[in-house]
């Protein structure tokens, strides 16, 4: 079996992770898997660049002026990110302490449709992802990628909820 977990620097994706490990991969797909390895993929998606104001396009330097980012910042905003990526991986990879076959990708884009193109890209028989629990009106300006990956996702999608202690903290 094949599965992804959405990882970012929330709790409540770490905690749809660690439920993975202890539910999921401890339980029922090991006792089924007839000896054939399991493959756990956590995916990372961070935001492109251009998004933090640094990008191919002009931004404002004061009145009148115009100032192209240089390719020193381009390249230190870039790099950065993929500090912070591998950090966050890093830690999740921790939590799966060899329970399981475990992979790390980093992806560029927006985490809503990233997660969804690849889990069909790679073919996986399930999609895991946390919730933050926002209400109707937060998810409506803030977007739910749970909430898109449930509709869109074109393999099976579980959402973990975290704990109501955990909830809104």
């Amino acid at each position: 079996m094949r599965v992804i977990v959405g990882i970012d620097e929330s709790d409540e994706s770490l905690y749809a992770l660690q439920w993975t490990v202890n539910n999921l991969f401890n339980g029922l797909i090991n006792s089924a898997a007839g000896g054939e390895r399991n493959l756990l993929t956590l995916v990372h998606v961070h935001q492109p660049s251009k998004h933090y104001g640094v990008g191919p396009s002009a931004f404002p330097a004061g009145p009148g002026v115009a100032a192209y980012p240089s390719t020193a910042l381009v390249d230190s905003v870039r790099k950065s990110q993929e500090q912070i990526s591998a950090r966050i991986l890093s830690r999740a990879l921790e939590m799966c302490d060899n329970k399981m076959k475990a992979e790390t990708l980093i992806l560029e884009g927006n985490p809503k449709d990233k997660l969804c193109e690849i889990s069909e890209e790679m073919k996986v028989d399930l999609l895991i992802v946390g919730n933050r629990g926002l209400g109707r009106i937060q998810r409506a300006f803030l977007g739910s990628v749970s909430d898109y990956c449930a509709h869109y996702a074109k393999c099976p999608v579980l959402i973990v909820k975290p704990p109501k202690e955990m909830a809104g903290q």
